[in-house]
């Protein structure tokens, strides 16, 4: 494994670490049904957040605000699902990304919809 550089991790680093953690503190994977409802639970959290950060809900005293935790709660899931599934994200990114270039390369710019509005 590559040292991670100014703390930032490839995705090949961190499916490692995460194979890692779970070697030396989860004991094993749950299985693929168990991570994949835990992958909906931690999504559904995110958009709880959302609803209320940047929508019309509003916060709960106390309730949690960190998109950045919940973001990194699904990350985890998914890599460990990728893991159990021998499937190398890196690679797979890659292969979406090509995909989606050749299929969108001039869908989104001649969309009359996305021009002229600010995100």
């Amino acid at each position: 494994m590559q040292t991670e550089k100014n703390g930032q991790l490839t995705l090949k680093e961190a499916q490692q670490k995460v194979d890692n953690w779970i070697q030396s503190y989860g004991v094993r994977y749950f299985n693929e049904l168990t991570n994949f409802a835990i992958l909906t639970e931690e999504v559904g959290e995110l958009g709880r957040i959302m609803a209320r950060k940047y929508g019309e809900q509003s916060f709960k005293p106390g309730e949690d605000q960190s998109t950045e935790e919940e973001m990194a709660d699904i990350l985890f899931v998914l890599i460990c699902m990728a893991n159990q599934m021998d499937i190398d994200l890196e690679s797979a990114l890659n292969e979406s990304l090509l995909k989606k270039t050749s299929r969108d390369k001039k869908r989104h710019l001649s969309n009359p919809k996305l021009k002229n509005k600010k995100p």
